[in-house]
Parts: C-alpha cells; structure tokens; sequence
C-alpha cells in the first residue's frame, strides 16, 4: 500500500535538506522551498483512484469525499490574505471549474457540495449538460434571500440536497431564534428536497436537537485546528447521539491544518460520515487516494455509520 509522507517529510527527504536545516526552518518557508525546488511532478498524469468509498445519503449513494465550493465561489476563509477571494474567482474560470468537477468524477468523487446561487446554478447545468453526474448539494445563500425559496431553486436547477446556512443558524441560535430555523428546516422538507441544517458552534446541534427540529442531516465543522469548530471532545460525545448523517466541513481549517491525514482522520474519528473539502483541480487525485486508504484501513469511531 502507498505511504503518505507528511509535508515535512517530503521537504527533508525529496528536496535532499539536511535535518538539521529543515528543523530550523518553520512549516511555512519548508512548504515555500518545497514548491521552489522540487517539480518534477509538475504537470505529470497519473492513474485515477479507484474505489472511493461511499454511503447512503437520502435517496443518493455519495462518496465519503465530497468536493467543496468554496474555492469555486471565491470564499477562501484565508484570515488576513484578503487577496485570496479575489485570487480564486480570478483562477476558477468557468472551464475551470469543468476541468476540476471532471477530474473529481474521474477519482471517484460522485457529489459536489456548493452555493445555490445564480454562478453555480449556471456552471453546474453546463456541467451536466457536458455529461457530467456529480450530486449537487447546496448551500443556502442569504443574498438570495428566502432561504425557502433558494431552496426550491436549487431543487428546480438540479440539487437533490439543502442545507440551512451555518452562520446563520449559528447567529439564529444566539438569538434564541431556534423556533424560527425549526420553520425554515420544514419549509424546505416541504419542497420535496433532502434538507439539512448547518452550523460551526456545538450550540448549534445541540440546540436543533433539544427542539425536535429534525433535520434530514447535519453539516457541521470538525478540525484539529480550533477553526470555526468546538471542543473535539465535546464534538464526539454529542454527536454520537445523533442519529441523522453528518457532513464534516473545515476538516483542514480551511487550509491550516498541516497534516492532511491526520486532519481526514480526525474528522472521521469523530463521527463525520462524509467530509467536504474544497480543493484545486491539482489536489483532488492526492486528496481522494489518502481518503480512499484511511477509510481501507479502518476508522476507530464511537458514532456508528449514519447512511
């Protein structure tokens, strides 16, 4: 079976540093060097995974790996880098954009998980109408106001799944508005669509839980980084209760997490049933075979599968 080395491995072994000036060096400036010396794989085509697990997800089966939208939609959660939105809106081009749902499917990955929005509404359709058959599941988007009626939308442009907005549940919440989220949860069950609730605050859950809410699954942050996410411990404890299927978000903290596999298993470990990461077109085939060989060798998990 193929070993992952971690990024700093790779920066000692590959690039031939001495140990001793790669300890010197931080994880950022060995990332920086490795990109400047090493490029010999640069550009190379390799054989797709096979094999991506998968689960039940409503009436879907999906792949355990669902590729995120953010990158696609300019929503790089990149701190103080405030060039980044900018940056990524400029690299997806829509062909763009084909090219990285393409080389998703060819890996295995069978579901996207984006905005309900009019750009993605638009690339999406030309996606399918390519030939492509990767599930949409949306996002809510608050600038398209009723989160009810962007929920029919994207039903009627192709989704088969919604979720409620995690920072607007969260703020919701805060609020002590949960009788008002329980209402927009059924009006979209209403519409015909899978339909979730979204959250980055254990509050959040809990909450949903504690009023009945009921949602038909759960996407929530899981990270090792202390990123939009709460306690792990607390997170698995909780969630294990929870019967609905989890979609794990931030799982890398949005790129800070340093150590890919130790963040993918983290989330699995406590209790996601799927994770979704936002990757560039480049990262996917990396991304899905360490995903595709953690879930082979077995999660140790106190949450049962949720299909």
């Amino acid at each position: 079976m193929t070993e992952h080395p971690s990024r700093r491995r790779f920066v000692k072994e590959s690039l031939g540093i001495p140990a001793a000036i790669a300890a010197g060096l931080s994880f950022e400036h060995q990332a920086l060097l490795a990109q400047l010396v090493d490029r010999k794989d640069y550009g190379k085509a390799r054989e797709p995974v096979k094999g991506l697990q998968q689960g039940r997800f409503g009436e879907q089966e999906v792949s355990r790996l669902i590729i995120g939208g953010n990158l696609i939609s300019g929503s790089a959660h990149a701190g103080d880098l405030v060039y980044q939105s900018a940056l990524m809106t400029h690299y997806f081009t829509d062909e763009k954009i084909m090219e990285t749902w393409a080389i998703a499917e060819q890996n295995g990955i069978n579901s996207t998980l984006m905005r309900a929005d009019p750009h993605i509404v638009r690339n999406y359709q030309a996606y399918r109408k390519r030939g492509g058959r990767l599930h949409w599941i949306a996002q809510s988007a608050p600038e398209q106001g009723d989160p009810v009626e962007n929920a029919r939308m994207a039903r009627d442009s192709g989704a088969y799944a919604v979720y409620y907005h995690g920072g607007k549940c969260d703020t919701m919440v805060r609020e002590g508005k949960i009788d008002e989220v329980g209402e927009i949860v059924e009006g979209m069950k209403k519409t015909g669509i899978f339909a979730g609730l979204g959250g980055h605050r254990l509050e959040t859950i809990r909450a949903s839980e504690e009023a009945g809410i009921d949602p038909d699954f759960y996407m929530y942050t899981v990270n090792r980084v202390d990123y939009l996410s709460s306690d792990p411990d607390e997170i698995e404890s909780f969630m294990k209760t929870v019967q609905q299927p989890w979609i794990g978000f931030k799982v890398l903290g949005a790129g800070r997490e340093k150590q890919l596999q130790e963040g993918f298993v983290h989330a699995f470990a406590r209790g996601a049933d799927f994770i979704a990461v936002g990757m560039f077109d480049w990262q996917v085939r990396d991304d899905t075979a360490l995903v595709q060989e953690i879930l082979a060798k077995g999660i140790d998990r106190p949450r049962p599968w949720r299909y």
